[in-house]
């Protein structure tokens, strides 16, 4: 991007905006009562072998994108507060490549968004968008494993192989990044109150530490608290078996039957450990730090020596879509530095794009006041940009090989948040 592009897109994005937190605790199936129901009801829709070797990979991706073109127009559901509403990211796409952009607020869950998809997809039908944006979750895994998604194209990908971190190139959900590439991530690890937490925890072991008896916030979705369960005994989540899981939800039964846990949160956990209820909890790395950075609170965050939870929200092309060559056009744009940083400069959440940060400390340099004060927070904060050490210590959540190993993994984790 040249220095007046630059200009253009800071123009059109004005000052760094504020933005509320977006994830909330449906967002993966956890205790929704619809992920529940699909699990019990199974997923309807016949496997398709998903390519293994390179060249079955390069077979499906010319059969899908020959003859395809550039129609002129892309249909693109987001989650909500997931973007500068102002668009200013894809008003340079369209003032650079004259393709617009109907950008649609739809995704509330990834559950709900799966079951209303779903049926379309597998009649072969237009679900009337032609990129997405979907966590890493079973639902996710079925879109792949049901052959509903379009092997993307990486020769019409060289932003993202250039600029990408090699974190984001292997993912165990998409291996190859065959089918999705990522938008955004985040972590969930131990944030806790200064106030009240003399000793910046270092394990697990805190959250069970009988000192914060009544003090602690545990999440209220399974695969949150699963994982944490795992990570306290040293397994790893994407690894581990039905025996791993059982050993984890007595550990956390253990900590809810000693009185240790004062609630199991969704969001809403921020207030009270900003006002001192809890003092400990399970926190989302971007809570966190929008927490900090709206309301001059000094709360932390730590990834413990046991590792943490990362999570990636993941760009997608629905096989059925009107308008794949504009789309993934679309995609690739969102890995040039300069976009990078100005998504990351709202959403606040980790980017894929490393060299975002130095977009962000230079229009740093640059600002001043207020506006400097956020920008040069962005800029150095873990939460945003984890180092090198941070992301050898993240880990998935559990891949389901299919509904049923679902339903019985909820079966495990579920009881202990409800009863």
């Amino acid at each position: 991007m040249n220095d007046s592009s630059r200009q253009d897109l800071a123009f059109l994005r004005g000052m760094t905006g504020r933005r509320l937190g977006r994830r909330d605790a449906l967002r993966l199936t956890g205790l929704s009562a619809a992920g529940l129901a699909l699990a019990a009801c199974g997923v309807q829709g016949k496997s398709v072998a998903r390519p293994t070797s390179s060249a079955q990979v390069e077979s499906e991706v010319d059969k899908y994108w020959s003859g395809k073109v550039k129609n002129g127009h892309i249909d693109f559901a987001n989650w909500p507060l997931y973007m500068d509403p102002k668009l200013p990211e894809l008003k340079e796409f369209t003032k650079r490549t004259g393709i617009t952009v109907n950008h649609k607020e739809v995704i509330q869950e990834t559950t709900s968004w799966y079951a209303k998809i779903q049926p379309q997809l597998a009649a072969g039908q237009s679900i009337d968008y032609d990129v997405m944006i979907v966590t890493n979750s079973f639902q996710l895994t079925q879109l792949i494993k049901l052959g509903y998604l379009a092997p993307l194209d990486h020769a019409q990908l060289p932003n993202f192989a250039e600029n990408v971190g090699e974190r984001y190139k292997n993912e165990a959900f998409d291996p190859g990044n065959v089918f999705t590439v990522p938008y955004a991530s985040g972590m969930t690890g131990i944030a806790y109150n200064p106030k009240y937490v003399d000793t910046p925890p270092t394990s697990y072991a805190a959250l069970w530490d009988p000192k914060y008896k009544g003090k602690v916030g545990m999440m209220a979705d399974s695969q949150e608290i699963a994982n944490f369960g795992m990570f306290a005994l040293g397994i790893d989540p994407d690894k581990s078996t039905l025996a791993d899981w059982e050993k984890a939800a007595a550990k956390l039964e253990e900590q809810r039957d000693s009185g240790i846990v004062r609630k199991y949160y969704d969001q809403s956990y921020i207030d009270p450990l900003a006002k001192g209820d809890i003092w400990i909890t399970q926190a989302w790395s971007g809570d966190i730090f929008q927490k900090n950075l709206s309301d001059g609170t000094d709360l932390k965050f730590v990834i413990p020596d046991e590792g943490a939870t990362i999570w990636t929200d993941n760009f997608m092309i629905p096989k059925t879509a009107a308008n794949p060559v504009d789309a993934i056009m679309m995609i690739d744009f969102f890995y040039e530095p300069a976009i990078a940083a100005s998504l990351t400069e709202y959403i606040n959440y980790v980017t894929p794009v490393p060299a975002a940060k130095e977009i962000i400390v230079e229009k740093a340099a640059k600002a001043s006041g207020e506006d400097k004060k956020t920008l040069d927070m962005i800029a150095s904060s873990p939460l945003v940009f984890p180092s090198e050490d941070d992301y050898a210590k993240l880990r998935t959540y559990v891949t389901f090989a299919d509904s049923e190993e679902h339903k019985k993994f909820e079966s495990v984790f579920q009881p202990i948040t409800t009863s």
